[in-house]
């Protein structure tokens, strides 16, 4: 070792202590608590709803259908009305408010199932005001994260989120089952319910949002950020772009994946591998962007992007489990680099005061043709087949992410 070389240890202490400078905020620390908790509850609920619904008088397959439908749609309703909420209040005030909704309507869930009284209509309602408390909350999560970390790092907050929101989905289900296993899924919706009221503490500690947009008519409000969005060319195409891939790639992939690894590939354990395995890559994919800042940080994400065409690729051409999940763990990666980074240039090139509506047009354009593709993909695999199907979505993701990356906006963007 030369004179005034760094010792290693010291390199690594100081490369580590670079990758999670976002956390040496204690706004963000706290916040990132907060979120952290309620998507490991929110990871818990699926699985515990599912089962709740299913035992209910009068449930079954048909009845777990309708709540989750109803949760859904709730969530789309409300997008665009929580982004101009975030805009005229500030982020903070709204998603405290949806916390509070989450939090109440779990509350009431666990209740109704631990004194075995819930009726399906009740889980339905209950359902809604969910839903309701999650698509208020998105918008403003795009919004609020800006005012805990300075701009240089953003990129690395963000990865922390998009890390924790990946452990949670890889936990989130595995600890459902145990507490499933052992009390009954009343005892998992509480734990959900506790998860939104520690969020909701994390929340009221931080200071007060911004109230940066004027206060004028809802429709004048959307309007103006509905012209903020499409005024930025990189911003709807690549929204567009991830659109299409939920119609066209991942929404038949969610549906068709699971009757192929029952037909082939060992069943539902064959399965949960495999999605157990995307949530890892995603969590690897977080990681390796702690500490980074790439220059056209928009190209990388479209680039990404195409990793998710390689699971459903594997299903196509047959390929065996093993492959499958692979191909499962590298689509995670690119996952989290895609929406890390797209997250990211939306939050240094949108103004502060559209940034709640901006988050609310990009959610609701990239999700709002994912149930129709849940629909879709049973009936049309059935008149071309599930394997032509997937690999048709395959190409058509490869395909788009070619012809998004030849656009100069997309291209040449730098919001460094």
């Amino acid at each position: 070792m030369t004179l005034g070389t760094r010792p290693p240890a010291a390199a690594r202490v100081r490369s580590t202590a670079h990758r999670l400078r976002a956390l040496r905020h204690h706004r963000f620390r706290r916040f990132l608590v907060g979120q952290s908790t309620s998507l490991l509850g929110s990871g818990m609920n699926t699985i515990a709803t599912t089962f709740a619904v299913l035992r209910l008088p009068g449930g079954g397959a048909d009845a777990v259908g309708v709540v989750m439908a109803a949760r859904i749609l709730a969530v789309l309703a409300v997008l665009l009305l929580g982004g101009v909420l975030a805009d005229r209040i500030g982020p903070r005030a709204v998603m405290l408010t949806a916390d509070a909704l989450r939090f109440a309507s779990q509350g009431a869930l666990a209740v109704l199932l631990l004194t075995h009284s819930a009726r399906v209509c009740e889980a339905v309602v209950l359902a809604v005001v969910l839903g309701i408390g999650e698509g208020g909350f998105g918008p403003g999560l795009t919004a609020l994260v800006p005012d805990l970390v300075p701009a240089d790092e953003l990129a690395d907050a963000n990865s922390l989120l998009q890390i924790t929101q990946a452990v949670a989905s890889v936990a989130g289900p595995g600890l459902a089952g145990v507490l499933i296993a052992v009390s009954d899924a009343g005892t998992v919706v509480a734990v959900d319910a506790v998860s939104y009221g520690v969020s909701v503490l994390a929340l009221a500690g931080l200071p007060l949002s911004r109230s940066a947009a004027p206060r004028r008519g809802l429709l004048t409000e959307l309007g103006r950020g509905w012209q903020e969005f499409t005024s930025r060319t990189w911003l709807w195409v690549t929204t567009l772009h991830i659109s299409l891939f939920n119609f066209a790639l991942w929404a038949p992939f969610l549906v068709l994946g699971p009757a192929l690894a029952q037909q082939r590939l060992g069943g539902a354990g064959a399965w949960g591998l495999v999605l157990a395995l995307y949530g890892i890559g995603s969590i690897a994919g977080g990681l390796a962007l702690l500490g980074r800042n790439p220059g056209r940080a928009l190209a990388w994400s479209v680039a990404a992007s195409a990793g998710w065409a390689i699971p459903a690729a594997a299903l196509a051409v047959r390929m065996p489990l093993a492959w499958v999940a692979a191909a499962a763990l590298l689509a995670g990666a690119g996952a989290a680099v895609c929406s890390t980074l797209v997250t990211t240039v939306i939050q240094r090139d949108v103004p502060a005061e559209v940034r709640g509506r901006i988050g609310a047009f990009d959610s609701l354009g990239a999700f709002a043709l994912g149930p129709l593709g849940l629909a879709l993909a049973g009936p049309v695999s059935g008149a071309v087949g599930a394997e032509r199907l997937l690999g048709l979505g395959a190409l058509w993701q490869l395909t788009a992410v070619g012809v998004v990356l030849a656009l100069p906006s997309v291209r040449r963007h730098d919001a460094r």
